[in-house]
């Protein structure tokens, strides 16, 4: 029997969506940001979001291939910013401000309707509830959970930035459970990827599993192994409390 819910952040509990035009504003925000930390770059700005992207795909790449997370001070100085002229020091400084920046301008946020209400009433149920997210900063996502006003409903946040785990990786699921006291045959784990939810809690045991698709579902799942299944497919969050 299910007694502990776990949830995915981006696409799951909030819609988010990126657009060439988020890209462009957080790409002039960092440009911003260093040019009054370490003084100015002459490159345009297109020319200088265009260089930014190479970074972040290099990171990409060896991330998403290891299942590993590094911290903001590696990924900013060594991937994001490597072909730059900046200062090591000073963007290590600034990495984690740089990080939350980009995850809030780059990826537009919205919280999904009715999951205030949803959480309330699963945790009327008795249910134990955490957050298990891929996130390349390490505090934005409690600042988001409390922009939302939904922080109090978990008891556990899971970051891979602070395992130095991504999902799919089997080791983040089992920190979260870990943390949780939780048995994995006795938790759900809902989430909108496939390939990095899905299968991910599959493997790590989960008693069941749920997709609810979002913006990035196709992005990132594309080719993606037809081994791994949901137990369901919800539209909506409050459809969860139909199975629970």
């Amino acid at each position: 029997m299910v007694d502990t819910i776990m949830f995915d952040m981006g696409g799951t509990l909030e819609d988010i969506w990126y657009s060439e035009k988020t890209t462009r504003m957080a790409a002039r925000r960092v440009q911003e940001m260093l040019a009054a930390a370490a003084g100015g770059d002459t490159q345009d700005e297109a020319a200088f979001c265009a260089q930014l992207m190479e970074g972040i795909a290099a990171y990409k790449a060896w991330s998403e291939n290891n299942m590993r997370e590094l911290k903001p001070e590696e990924i900013w100085p060594e991937y994001y910013l490597k072909s730059f002229a900046f200062p090591t020091d000073t963007v290590r400084a600034m990495a984690e401000n740089l990080a939350g920046m980009w995850e809030v301008t780059f990826f537009q946020r919205e919280l999904r309707p009715g999951v205030a209400k949803t959480l309330a009433a699963l945790r009327e149920k008795g249910y134990h509830m955490g957050v298990i997210s891929n996130t390349a900063s390490l505090y934005s996502v409690f600042d988001v959970l409390e922009a939302y006003g939904i922080r109090g409903f978990f008891s556990n946040i899971t970051l891979s930035s602070v395992t130095g785990y991504r999902k799919p990786h089997g080791e983040i699921f089992k920190i979260a459970l870990r943390e949780m006291n939780a048995d994995a045959a006795q938790c759900a784990y809902i989430g909108d990827t496939i390939s990095r939810d899905i299968s991910g809690a599959r493997q790590a045991g989960f008693g069941k599993v749920i997709q609810i698709r979002s913006f990035l579902s196709g992005e990132k799942d594309k080719n993606v192994d037809a081994t791994w299944q949901p137990d369901a497919v919800i539209e909506e969050i409050p459809d969860l409390l139909e199975l629970f």
